[in-house]
This record gives structure tokens, C-alpha cells and sequence, in this order.
């Protein structure tokens, strides 16, 4: 049957690894922390007037769906993609798309896919994955989160793709065809300055300057909250880092890994030392977070206060290191642009 014999990989991040192994489908093979670099993935947000659980909403992300959609913009790919509001339809539209032979990747709520273990399914409604066959009333899934390709039931799949609230997926199904773009050196220069500009953006609320804001703030959150519910902002702080989406620290391992292969693509020195750089960065938000941790089970080391005081310490590293990198970035670009026009000449 078709389907079994899919090249699945078990990847950090849900949309990048289902780009990733979209693109290698479509017959460009990229790792997850390059699909995440071009795609411009790595961002801050403190939006405390928005509430997630009663809680301000902190991303350590760009928006869901904007890693995919600036990714296939760079590489010029075709996709198509479909919202529906009749369900059935939905599965009619999906299941030709499977005798067809295309891979499909859908928008869906953890909540709702049951080969997720109970403990770690959560009312989120962008999780990306791919459906590869079907066998009978039942689909062959490459999920990204799991390490191995997993059946699901056609009810479980339909409940996952119309689930209700934020960033409801309304049955979105989407296929990635042939990227016309095989030199990823421009995508790549793109990617990072889509990323500088976003970590030292001027407003309030993102990039450094969002970090910074969420530490003044979190010096207020016992009197703001009271203990307990203090204690409860915190939990959400370190699950929207360490759980949701990778997190803060995953993220930026990950973009780590993308400047070591952005150092290869453009013999470029100076890239890997900022990918170490970076590194050492996301080892100091895992002992933010082992803090903060201790800090909710009341075995602190440090107050709310010495929390605020290490993540203004990580966003002036941070500042200094996405100025550098914006420099380098623009170094590079006028590398490359001379040798354009001197290859054209």
C-alpha cells in the first residue's frame, strides 16, 4: 500500500519538520534548522492585553503557519491549500488527493488525535502533520512530534480538523510542488534578516524589547496576581518556553544549527562562531526556566525579581548578538550580490 515505505523523520517542531519533509517529496532535501532559518521562525512577543488561560500570551515564535509561508515564498514553491466548511467534503477532497499520490499536510488540534499520549494532548489548533494513505476508514499519519508513522481514524481526524476556538484549522489542507529556487543562499540572507528585524524591532511588545517588557512586568505579577495565581503565570511562562512549540531555548539550539549550516553554504567563519554564540544563549533560557521551575515548586534560588533580572541579562546578550548578526548578514549580501553581476558580466 502506498504510504508505508514514506521517508518519515520525528523532527523538534511540528511545521518545520512537515515542511521539511514536504520539500522532500517535492525533490529538495532540507534539514528542519535550515526550513526554520529561511522560514524566518525565531521571535519574542509579550502581549500581555491578550490572554491565554487568564494569562498575558508570550510566543517564543513567529505566528503559526508564517515559518511555512515565508519559507515557500523564498524557495518559489507552488502550494495549494483549502479551507472547508462541510466536513464531509473535507475527506472527499482529501482522500483524491491521496489517489492521486500527493502527500497532504494538514492544520489540526492536538487535543483531538488519539495516538498522542493523554497526558500531552492541549486545545492547540495549529499542529501540523501529514497524511500519506489511507487503508479503509482510517488514515496513515507522519506526524512530526512521533517517531514512527501512526494510524488514525477517520472520525479522530475530522474532530482534529475542525476543532473550535483560537486558530480554529477549519479543515485546512495544504500540498508543496516543485520549488524553483535550488541556490538557498539568497533565501537564507533573507531568513536572517527577517529575523533581525523582527528580534530588534522598535516596538513594545516584540523582540528584545518584548523581553524586556515581560521582565518589568513580572516584577509586578504577585501584587497584580497574589501568590498563587503569581506562581500560576510563571507555570505558563515556562510551558509557552520549554513545551509549546519547542520553546525558547529549543528554538534557538535549532537556529544554532542553521547558522552552522549557513556558515558551510557561504565558507563563512564568522557564522559559526554566532552559531555558538547562540548556543551558550539557549543554555542560559534552560537555567531560566530550571529556575523559574524551582521557583513554583518553592525550592527558589531566586525571587520574581532575580527571574526579571535574568532575562533582561539574556535580552542585552541577545541585542548585541542579532546586531552583530544583522551586520554580518548585510556583509554577506553584498558578497553575494558582486558575484552575481560578476558571473552575469
Amino acid at each position: 500500500m502506498i504510504g508505508h515505505d514514506f521517508p518519515h523523520q520525528q523532527s523538534a517542531h511540528c511545521e518545520t519538520g512537515a515542511a521539511a519533509s514536504l520539500l522532500r517529496q517535492a525533490g529538495l532535501n532540507l534539514s528542519e534548522a535550515m526550513v526554520f532559518g529561511i522560514g524566518g521562525g525565531l521571535f519574542f512577543g509579550y502581549v500581555p492585553f491578550v490572554k491565554l488561560n487568564g494569562f498575558p500570551l508570550m510566543t517564543y515564535r513567529c505566528r503559526p503557519g508564517g515559518i511555512f509561508s515565508r519559507l515557500t515564498k523564498s524557495l518559489q514553491c507552488e502550494v495549494k491549500q483549502q479551507k472547508y466548511r462541510n466536513k464531509e467534503q473535507s475527506m472527499i477532497e482529501l482522500d483524491q488527493m491521496l489517489e492521486q499520490g500527493l502527500v497532504v499536510g494538514l492544520q489540526t488540534s492536538v487535543f483531538w488525535l488519539p495516538y498522542i499520549p493523554p497526558a500531552l494532548r492541549f486545545h492547540f489548533n495549529a499542529h501540523n502533520l501529514i497524511v500519506v494513505s489511507k487503508q479503509d476508514q482510517r488514515y496513515l499519519i507522519s506526524d512530526p512530534v512521533m517517531p514512527e508513522l501512526v494510524w488514525c481514524d477517520k472520525e479522530d481526524l475530522v474532530n482534529a480538523r475542525f476543532a473550535q476556538g483560537a486558530l480554529a484549522p477549519k479543515g485546512r489542507c495544504y500540498t508543496l510542488h516543485s520549488p524553483k529556487v535550488t541556490d538557498l543562499r539568497q533565501p537564507v540572507l533573507k531568513g536572517i534578516r527577517t529575523v533581525c528585524r523582527d528580534m530588534l524591532a522598535p516596538i513594545p511588545i516584540g523582540g528584545v524589547r518584548g523581553l524586556r517588557f515581560m521582565a518589568r512586568s513580572m516584577r509586578g505579577w504577585q501584587k497584580k496576581y497574589g501568590k498563587r495565581r503569581s506562581l500560576s503565570c510563571l507555570a505558563q511562562l515556562i510551558r509557552m518556553q520549554e513545551e509549546i512549540g519547542t520553546g525558547g531555548a529549543g528554538f534557538r539550539f535549532i537556529y544554532a544549527a542553521f547558522l552552522q549550516e549557513a556558515a558551510t553554504l557561504f565558507d563563512e567563519p564568522q557564522l559559526e562562531q554566532l552559531a555558538q554564540r547562540l548556543t551558550i544563549i539557549g543554555d542560559q533560557w534552560r537555567e531560566f526556566a530550571l529556575q523559574a521551575t524551582r521557583c513554583c515548586k518553592g525550592r527558589a534560588e531566586v525571587t520574581f525579581d532575580g527571574l526579571a533580572q535574568m532575562i533582561e541579562t539574556n535580552a542585552d546578550i541577545e541585542e548585541q548578538f542579532f546586531r552583530e548578526l544583522r551586520q554580518l548578514e548585510r556583509q554577506l549580501g553584498r558578497k553575494l550580490k558582486k558575484s552575481v553581476q560578476e558571473v552575469s558580466s
